[in-house]
């Protein structure tokens, strides 16, 4: 052997060697967070290791789980993991002072890995979230993962089942690549799962690819401060589409940029593409695509805001101020499908006479509505639009040219959907 061959597996040696593994253990009827707590804070799986939730093990994490500072980390699950099924005992949980914000919440490190089974009867993780959605309880509801502070990340293969709340939440993080996970926030009766968003995006240079969502909120909202952000190839269904914000409450100074939203199928879904920033905001989003959006059923095909609020509070706030959330370099292109003008459906997340998400004037078979305020959106453009309504009633467009003066690839009117040269280049 060579003096470079052998130095060579000598160092792969070394390195196998100095990788460690822990096979959570786990306790018939109890929990199994603590003892996984104390085996990570000796600080011997915090670096090099893998964190094993073995196949064929039915694990209970009935409090929430904390992770270290990782650095060349796996935390791998192949068994199936629930949370509590007693809505009460999460919420003194969730309610406590020392809660640390989500059931699993990882608090930062470098090449982190969080990878579920592609098996199908293993590596689910049970929210139990049906009986918070027939109770319609909403107090002290647990976010779901924390995958926060992490440079060089991966989430893949994740299945989560009936999630109460929110899932993933990225904020802090960059170069995170999310694929092949799959939520499933789907009632099995007339309640809705409320706030189950799929993908909080809120950081730098990320790509989600291959997901599968089904939920009652979001599949993916891009939440102020995330550039640099691809969602691709994935399915959305029941819930409220791809959305950036909301932006700008209180006044608050947003800053999204460069977000590319492509080859998505939208079913069932209240919304497709939504942009929402908040009356009296500021900021500026810059750089937003969505294109290759195939929808069905879907009330809002295209939602742009520049008067997002609180419907609970009072009626739309009147303002003239320019101090609006900017927006510039907004493009949706190759939308294809259905919208649904079903006369007297109403979307389960409505709760309220008229519902939150009405829009004053709107006839149901608007395929794209922008909500603007004049001399706050530069180069905003819908192309290759083709929409058909479920009655089949002609398809409609809301807009006030009042607000742009820019061909926004369509005529800016409240009527029928006309594109313009530039919507049909």
């Amino acid at each position: 052997m060579t003096p470079a061959r052998f130095l060579l597996l000598s160092y792969l040696i070394s390195c196998a060697a100095a990788w460690s593994t822990i096979t959570v253990s786990h306790t018939e009827g109890q929990d199994d967070t603590p003892a996984l707590a104390a085996a990570l804070a000796t600080g011997k799986f915090s670096t090099n290791a893998t964190i094993l939730f073995a196949k064929g093990t039915k694990y209970n994490i009935f409090t929430p789980l904390k992770f270290p500072t990782f650095t060349n980390v796996e935390v791998r699950i192949e068994g199936n993991l629930s949370y509590p099924s007693d809505i009460a005992t999460v919420q003194n949980l969730v309610g406590s002072s020392s809660f640390p914000g989500a059931w699993f919440t990882f608090t930062g490190g470098t090449n982190v890995t969080l990878r579920g089974s592609t098996d199908d009867d293993w590596g689910w993780v049970d929210g139990h979230g049906q009986a918070w959605w027939d109770a319609n309880e909403q107090t002290n509801r647990p976010h779901g993962w924390a995958f926060s502070k992490i440079t060089t990340g991966v989430i893949r293969d994740m299945k989560l089942w009936k999630p109460v709340a929110w899932n993933f939440a990225t904020s802090g993080s960059k170069n995170i690549h999310a694929y092949n996970n799959k939520i499933v926030a789907a009632s099995d009766t007339g309640s809705f799962p409320f706030n189950t968003d799929g993908f909080s995006a809120g950081g730098t240079d990320m790509l989600f690819e291959n997901n599968h969502i089904q939920n009652g909120d979001d599949c993916l909202t891009v939440g102020s401060g995330a550039k640099n952000i691809h969602f691709r190839n994935s399915v959305c269904a029941g819930g409220h589409g791809v959305s950036i914000g909301s932006l700008g409450n209180g006044g608050s100074v947003a800053d999204v940029q460069n977000v590319l939203i492509e080859n998505v199928v939208m079913k069932d879904s209240l919304y497709g593409a939504r942009f929402k920033s908040w009356t009296g905001g500021n900021g500026l989003a810059r750089n937003i695509t969505w294109k290759n959006i195939a929808f069905t059923n879907v009330m809002f095909p295209i939602y742009v805001t520049q008067n997002y609020w609180d419907q609970g509070t009072g009626p739309r706030p009147n303002s003239s101020s320019t101090n609006n959330t900017h927006i510039q370099d907004f493009l949706f292109e190759n939308f294809v499908g259905t919208i649904n003008d079903k006369p007297g459906f109403v979307e389960g997340s409505c709760v309220s006479d008229p519902c939150w998400y009405s829009v004053e004037g709107a006839t149901g078979k608007e395929v794209v509505i922008f909500d603007l305020y004049p001399n706050t959106a530069t180069n905003i453009v819908a192309k290759h639009i083709v929409a058909t309504t479920d009655t089949f009633s002609p398809v409609r467009a809301m807009c006030n040219s009042s607000t742009i003066s820019t061909d926004v690839g369509f005529k800016c009117w409240d009527g029928l959907f006309i594109p313009t040269a530039k919507g049909r280049l």
